[in-house]
Protein backbone atom coordinates (compact mmCIF):
# COMPACT_ATOMS: atom_id res chain seq x y z
CA UNK A 1 0.00 0.00 0.00
CA UNK A 2 1.23 3.63 -0.75
CA UNK A 3 1.20 6.17 1.33
CA UNK A 4 -1.30 8.81 -0.14
CA UNK A 5 0.39 11.94 -1.73
CA UNK A 6 0.70 14.95 0.27
CA UNK A 7 -2.83 16.40 0.68
CA UNK A 8 -4.88 18.21 3.68
CA UNK A 9 -2.01 18.26 6.14
CA UNK A 10 -3.22 21.62 7.49
CA UNK A 11 -6.86 22.68 9.28
CA UNK A 12 -7.97 25.26 11.68
CA UNK A 13 -10.60 25.02 13.76
CA UNK A 14 -12.44 27.70 15.80
CA UNK A 15 -15.38 26.06 17.16
CA UNK A 16 -15.82 26.53 20.83
CA UNK A 17 -16.37 24.17 23.03
CA UNK A 18 -19.04 25.58 24.03
CA UNK A 19 -20.66 25.42 21.26
CA UNK A 20 -19.97 21.95 20.72
CA UNK A 21 -21.62 21.00 24.16
CA UNK A 22 -24.60 22.33 22.27
CA UNK A 23 -24.68 20.56 19.38
CA UNK A 24 -23.91 16.90 21.07
CA UNK A 25 -26.16 16.68 24.24
CA UNK A 26 -24.26 15.43 27.43
CA UNK A 27 -21.05 15.51 25.65
CA UNK A 28 -18.30 15.14 28.17
CA UNK A 29 -15.62 17.85 27.67
CA UNK A 30 -12.17 16.45 28.90
CA UNK A 31 -10.03 18.89 27.02
CA UNK A 32 -9.53 21.80 29.54
CA UNK A 33 -9.04 25.12 28.06
CA UNK A 34 -9.12 24.68 24.04
CA UNK A 35 -8.82 28.01 21.82
CA UNK A 36 -8.39 28.34 18.59
CA UNK A 37 -5.97 26.79 16.45
CA UNK A 38 -3.97 25.26 13.13
CA UNK A 39 -3.19 21.55 13.18
CA UNK A 40 -0.82 19.70 11.56
CA UNK A 41 0.45 16.27 11.08
CA UNK A 42 1.52 14.17 14.57
CA UNK A 43 0.08 17.13 16.87
CA UNK A 44 -2.46 17.24 19.60
CA UNK A 45 -6.14 18.01 18.09
CA UNK A 46 -9.90 17.91 19.56
CA UNK A 47 -11.79 15.01 18.72
CA UNK A 48 -15.26 13.99 19.40
CA UNK A 49 -15.75 10.03 20.20
CA UNK A 50 -17.78 7.46 21.86
CA UNK A 51 -17.02 6.99 25.84
CA UNK A 52 -18.63 4.96 28.35
CA UNK A 53 -21.13 7.41 29.21
CA UNK A 54 -21.89 8.88 26.01
CA UNK A 55 -19.78 11.38 24.06
CA UNK A 56 -16.75 12.72 24.73
CA UNK A 57 -14.38 15.91 23.56
CA UNK A 58 -10.99 14.92 23.98
CA UNK A 59 -7.51 15.61 22.53
CA UNK A 60 -5.75 12.94 20.60
CA UNK A 61 -2.91 12.54 17.68
CA UNK A 62 -3.49 13.08 14.05
CA UNK A 63 -2.15 10.07 12.46
CA UNK A 64 -3.30 6.96 12.26
CA UNK A 65 -0.78 3.61 12.77
CA UNK A 66 1.09 3.06 9.11
CA UNK A 67 0.46 -0.22 6.92
CA UNK A 68 3.45 -1.83 8.25
CA UNK A 69 4.37 -2.99 4.02
CA UNK A 70 5.01 1.13 4.20
CA UNK A 71 7.15 1.42 6.82
CA UNK A 72 10.83 1.08 6.14
CA UNK A 73 12.48 1.87 9.46
CA UNK A 74 10.72 1.49 13.21
CA UNK A 75 9.67 4.74 13.40
CA UNK A 76 6.00 5.26 12.04
CA UNK A 77 5.28 9.03 11.24
CA UNK A 78 1.22 7.79 10.80
CA UNK A 79 -1.27 7.87 8.05
CA UNK A 80 -3.25 11.33 8.19
CA UNK A 81 -6.10 10.70 5.64
CA UNK A 82 -8.01 7.23 4.71
CA UNK A 83 -9.28 6.26 1.33
CA UNK A 84 -9.56 2.95 0.81
CA UNK A 85 -11.93 1.41 3.33
CA UNK A 86 -11.88 -1.75 2.03
CA UNK A 87 -7.98 -2.64 2.69
CA UNK A 88 -8.03 -5.05 5.67
CA UNK A 89 -5.57 -2.49 7.67
CA UNK A 90 -8.39 -0.10 8.19
CA UNK A 91 -11.42 -2.32 7.92
CA UNK A 92 -10.78 -3.47 11.15
CA UNK A 93 -11.49 0.07 12.96
CA UNK A 94 -14.57 1.15 10.67
CA UNK A 95 -17.03 0.14 13.40
CA UNK A 96 -18.95 2.74 15.56
CA UNK A 97 -16.54 2.41 18.22
CA UNK A 98 -13.69 3.66 16.52
CA UNK A 99 -15.19 6.20 15.07
CA UNK A 100 -15.16 10.61 15.97
CA UNK A 101 -15.82 13.36 14.62
CA UNK A 102 -12.93 16.35 14.21
CA UNK A 103 -14.14 19.72 14.46
CA UNK A 104 -12.97 21.74 11.40
CA UNK A 105 -13.67 25.44 10.30
CA UNK A 106 -11.32 25.51 7.18
CA UNK A 107 -8.78 23.00 5.99
CA UNK A 108 -5.52 24.03 3.67
CA UNK A 109 -4.59 21.86 0.15
CA UNK A 110 -0.74 22.36 -0.53
CA UNK A 111 -0.22 24.86 -3.48
CA UNK A 112 3.07 25.86 -5.18
CA UNK A 113 4.76 28.21 -2.45
CA UNK A 114 2.48 27.54 -0.01
CA UNK A 115 -1.01 26.42 0.76
CA UNK A 116 -4.76 27.44 -0.66
CA UNK A 117 -7.15 27.51 2.17
CA UNK A 118 -10.91 26.74 1.77
CA UNK A 119 -14.01 27.10 4.15
CA UNK A 120 -17.78 26.60 3.64
CA UNK A 121 -20.00 29.21 1.54
CA UNK A 122 -21.86 29.64 4.80
CA UNK A 123 -19.40 30.42 7.79
CA UNK A 124 -22.55 29.60 10.33
CA UNK A 125 -22.36 26.06 9.75
CA UNK A 126 -20.74 23.99 11.67
CA UNK A 127 -18.53 21.30 9.51
CA UNK A 128 -16.71 18.22 10.79
CA UNK A 129 -14.08 15.85 9.59
CA UNK A 130 -14.93 11.80 9.67
CA UNK A 131 -12.75 10.13 10.95
CA UNK A 132 -11.31 7.41 12.95
CA UNK A 133 -9.90 6.51 16.06
CA UNK A 134 -7.60 4.59 18.59
CA UNK A 135 -6.77 4.60 21.72
CA UNK A 136 -3.08 3.47 23.70
CA UNK A 137 -1.23 2.47 20.61
CA UNK A 138 2.79 1.79 20.82
CA UNK A 139 4.55 3.02 18.59
CA UNK A 140 8.05 5.26 17.56
CA UNK A 141 6.47 8.32 16.48
CA UNK A 142 9.99 10.15 16.68
CA UNK A 143 13.30 8.44 17.28
CA UNK A 144 14.36 10.56 19.94
CA UNK A 145 11.06 10.05 22.36
CA UNK A 146 11.44 6.31 21.64
CA UNK A 147 8.54 4.19 22.01
CA UNK A 148 5.63 6.09 23.02
CA UNK A 149 1.20 5.34 24.12
CA UNK A 150 -1.32 7.70 22.12
CA UNK A 151 -4.50 8.20 21.55
CA UNK A 152 -4.70 8.64 17.59
CA UNK A 153 -7.02 9.73 14.67
CA UNK A 154 -7.12 10.18 10.88
CA UNK A 155 -10.09 10.92 8.89
CA UNK A 156 -11.46 9.99 5.64
CA UNK A 157 -10.97 11.45 1.71
CA UNK A 158 -13.20 11.35 -1.15
CA UNK A 159 -12.98 12.35 -4.60
CA UNK A 160 -13.12 15.93 -5.06
CA UNK A 161 -15.57 18.50 -5.19
CA UNK A 162 -15.47 21.46 -8.20
CA UNK A 163 -13.75 23.62 -5.76
CA UNK A 164 -11.17 21.50 -4.27
CA UNK A 165 -10.19 19.66 -7.79
CA UNK A 166 -9.31 22.73 -9.34
CA UNK A 167 -6.36 22.88 -7.24
CA UNK A 168 -5.91 18.90 -5.85
CA UNK A 169 -7.72 16.72 -8.48
CA UNK A 170 -7.44 13.26 -6.53
CA UNK A 171 -9.11 14.02 -3.16
CA UNK A 172 -10.45 16.03 -0.69
CA UNK A 173 -11.56 14.86 2.99
CA UNK A 174 -14.93 13.81 3.74
CA UNK A 175 -16.51 16.70 5.48
CA UNK A 176 -20.18 15.96 7.44
CA UNK A 177 -22.59 19.78 7.84
CA UNK A 178 -25.55 18.09 9.27
CA UNK A 179 -26.51 16.35 12.42
CA UNK A 180 -28.27 13.28 10.93
CA UNK A 181 -24.75 13.06 9.08
CA UNK A 182 -22.70 13.27 12.11
CA UNK A 183 -24.67 11.23 14.40
CA UNK A 184 -24.96 8.44 11.39
CA UNK A 185 -21.16 8.56 10.88
CA UNK A 186 -20.93 7.78 14.93
CA UNK A 187 -23.42 5.01 14.91
CA UNK A 188 -24.65 3.52 12.16
CA UNK A 189 -23.79 0.77 10.21
CA UNK A 190 -20.65 0.80 8.40
CA UNK A 191 -23.39 -0.32 5.41
CA UNK A 192 -24.69 2.99 6.01
CA UNK A 193 -22.22 4.83 7.09
CA UNK A 194 -19.46 4.50 3.92
CA UNK A 195 -22.07 6.28 1.71
CA UNK A 196 -20.74 9.27 3.90
CA UNK A 197 -17.52 9.06 1.93
CA UNK A 198 -18.31 11.76 -0.95
CA UNK A 199 -17.79 14.87 -1.77
CA UNK A 200 -19.44 17.96 -0.61
CA UNK A 201 -21.69 19.24 -3.19
CA UNK A 202 -20.39 21.88 -5.83
CA UNK A 203 -20.58 25.40 -4.78
CA UNK A 204 -20.19 24.46 -0.39
CA UNK A 205 -16.95 25.47 -0.34
CA UNK A 206 -14.81 28.86 -1.16
CA UNK A 207 -11.29 29.87 -1.08
CA UNK A 208 -9.93 32.05 1.51
CA UNK A 209 -7.76 33.76 2.58
CA UNK A 210 -4.32 31.91 4.88
CA UNK A 211 -5.81 31.25 8.18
Amino acid sequence: MRRPEAMCNLYSNTTTQEAMRGLFKGLSDRVGNLGPGKFYPDQLAPIIRHADDGLELVTARWGMPSPPSVLKTQRDPGVTNVRNLKSPHWRRWLGPEHRCLVPVTAFAEPVKGGNQWFGLDDPGITMFFAGIEIRAWRSVRKVKHGETEDDLFAFLTCPPNAEVAAVHPKAMPVILTKPDEWHAWLSAPIETAHRLQRPLPDGDLVLIEDQ
